[in-house]
């Protein structure tokens, strides 16, 4: 005999219908499912060459201007690995080909690494972790010679300094003439800042804007890698790790209207365990997903 459905069964399935539109609307799937691309790995430490860069790590940060890509990187020997790491370039034409810039590493007095850059002008601001996962500001006018202007100052909402410890993995985001600033404490959780001299930055709130979990794929560690609008909201692009060691990092994205408030996606990770510290570029096209650590990896959209 035929069922003939209940008022509460078609309610439970318009309700369905209702939240899979209403996620697809928040996450369309040109930004949140991505296929791994031919000839991966792109770019790569050199290995057992014996150059400054045999290995690379951490979130690089990939700039499209025009019709080429600037690519910076953090390059590091085992005998440099635990007192220094250094900012190298490369450039492309295509995204997928990199040419390593001929004078690298291009930065050798500060530790670098966990970059994020953002053109304002005719100046360009790197923010990155230096040594202790404190996080710098460097600037340069060229995308070579970088001037570091120091440890970033963030204020409590009091205008007390933060507490003393790491503060890294700095994303950087602006809007209005006013800069927001979203850092990682041990990775346990994503706190905001914003500033208007890049001077002294104070949080928002004080409480963080992302936390870990409950969700095991970001039950121990979120850091932001990149900031991107799209279609009126904001999306961040997150690394996050299921395990109390890090032993395995996956790629993660959430969407907020204010750029406080955050919506972890259902479908979450977007991309697995085999690398992370990745962000999309807008290839004039399409966004590309990229994947920075341990090498350089890209995706795209999947059709």
């Amino acid at each position: 005999m035929k069922r003939i459905p209940t008022f509460a069964s078609l309610c439970l399935a318009a309700v369905s219908l209702l939240l899979a539109f209403q996620q697809a609307e928040e996450f369309p799937a040109e930004i949140v499912k991505f296929r791994a691309g031919p000839g991966n790995p792109l770019f790569k430490g050199t290995g057992d060459k014996k150059t400054w860069d045999e290995k690379i790590r951490e979130r690089g940060y990939i700039l499209r201007e025009g019709e080429k890509y600037y690519m910076w990187y953090t390059g590091y020997t085992k005998a440099t690995g635990d007192s220094m790491k250094y900012l190298g370039l490369a450039t492309s034409d295509d995204g997928l080909k990199w040419t390593r810039y001929a004078k690298n590493p291009i930065h050798t007095t500060l530790w670098v690494e966990d970059m994020c850059v953002l053109k304002d002008g005719s100046t360009y601001y790197m923010f990155a972790e230096s040594k202790d996962d404190i996080a710098h500001l460097l600037t340069s006018t060229d995308r070579i010679h970088w001037n570091d202007r120091g440890a970033i100052d963030i204020r409590l909402r009091n205008g007390s300094p933060i507490s003393k410890g790491p503060y890294g993995t700095p994303t950087i985001w602006k809007e209005k003439g006013t800069w927001y600033l979203f850092y990682e404490r041990n990775d346990a959780a994503v706190w905001l800042a914003t500033s208007k001299d890049l001077k002294v930055w104070t949080n928002v709130q004080d409480e963080p804007v992302l936390n870990a979990g409950p969700e095991k794929y970001d039950a121990f560690a979120v850091a932001f890698n990149k900031i991107i609008q799209h279609k009126g909201l904001y999306y961040a692009y997150y690394h996050a790790s299921a395990f109390k060691d890090w032993r395995e990092w996956t790629m993660n994205v959430a969407v907020s209207k204010d750029l406080i408030h955050w919506k972890k996606y259902a479908g979450n990770p977007i991309v697995g365990n085999d690398s992370s510290s990745g962000f999309p570029v807008f290839d004039g096209k399409q966004w590309r997903f990229y994947t920075m650590h341990p090498d350089v990896r890209v995706y795209y959209p999947e059709k």
